[in-house]
């Protein structure tokens, strides 16, 4: 409010903050700073207690929210102050999630994947290979496969993908044949129930041969204690040892990770291996997606634009990827993704 001359009061066009307009807005320039550390540094943010960490790791891609609310509010304030200091932030975000990067030319030798946890409660697995082959996918990862639908998935994705292989309740179908088909030990030792969610193949494509690497890593709970991990953890270094023992050159590392790449309880995959770029694709649930937890991950290779198919009777969306095979001279590990932000 200002006073007039006659002593009574109009309301004023900033709400009442009579400072000067480079003075507004210092707790939302402090918050917007606050965003950038954790964005820049999040590797920093002690795991204990309650993998604290990890939990923020795990939904770091939207700290686009928290931006837009904070640019809301100093658009409110008139506060030119907090929306300079808020591009920065901006400018990080959109930098790690490569949201304004060109997608990369194909050569035409690529390799096309799709990943999807088709849910052992799917009521309608003939539909979901359909959607899958759809996609002209030249692999396709699957994971909780149930006896009874691993042969619908068989018989509707015969005709497009005539090579597969399936360990416990994951399996891989592809259009070039398989060798070396082994199960992938990822168990954790704390379960100790049958327990297969891992599988090791060799695909036999044009361009030279890959070991192709299907995962299913155990869930994570969020409760009162903070997130609950371990297993999953344990379950990523047992594979992270697999692909680092791995004699062929080119690996490509599918699955449902529970977990983003983010996160660092995945450290032991994302250290060694190439993660997409671009984009966010979040993948769960599929009713409305937070978190990309369907990961597609390569060695002497580039994943590309991870993007999400359309919803399947899973509560998962199928995600879908181009990977650009690296020289045959190249190194053996890629450099690393985005795990080192």
């Amino acid at each position: 409010m200002s006073e007039r001359a006659d002593g009574t009061t109009a309301a004023t066009d900033d709400g009442g903050d009579r400072r000067p307009p480079w003075r507004r807005g210092r707790v939302l320039a402090a918050l917007a700073a606050l965003t950038t550390l954790v964005l820049l540094f999040h590797r920093r943010i002690p795991n204990t207690p309650g993998r604290l960490g990890s939990l923020v790791e795990s939904f770091l891609p939207w700290c686009w929210l928290v931006l837009v609310v904070l640019f809301g509010l100093a658009l409110l304030r008139r506060a030119p102050l907090a929306m300079l200091t808020l591009l920065v932030p901006t400018a990080v975000w959109a930098h790690q999630y490569g949201v304004l990067l060109p997608e990369p030319r194909s050569d035409g030798h690529d390799l096309v994947v799709v990943q999807h946890n088709v849910s052992d409660e799917n009521t309608d697995p003939r539909g979901t290979a359909s959607e899958l082959s759809a996609a002209f996918p030249d692999l396709i990862a699957l994971e909780e496969l149930l006896p009874k639908a691993r042969a619908v998935y068989e018989r509707g994705l015969a005709g497009s993908h005539p090579h597969h292989a399936v360990v416990g309740t994951v399996g891989l179908w592809s259009k070039y044949p398989l060798t070396g088909v082994r199960a992938a030990d990822i168990k954790p030792a704390g379960i100790t129930e049958p327990w297969n969610r891992g599988l090791r193949a060799v695909v036999e494509a044009p361009q030279r041969d890959i070991a192709v690497y299907v995962a299913h890593l155990p869930s994570i709970r969020i409760g009162a204690s903070g997130l609950a991990s371990r297993w999953r953890d344990e379950s990523a270094r047992k594979l992270g040892a697999e692909v680092a023992a791995e004699k062929t050159d080119t690996v490509l590392v599918l699955g449902d990770f529970n977990g983003t790449v983010d996160d660092r309880g995945l450290t032991p995959l994302t250290s060694q291996l190439d993660v997409p770029d671009r984009g966010l694709a979040f993948s769960y649930p599929a009713a409305f997606p937070v978190a990309r937890i369907d990961q597609i991950m390569a060695r002497s290779a580039n994943v590309g634009r991870i993007r999400p198919l359309p919803s399947t009777g899973s509560d998962h969306l199928p995600v879908r990827a181009r990977i650009a095979l690296d020289p045959l001279s190249a190194a053996p590990s890629a450099s690393p993704g985005r795990s080192t932000r």
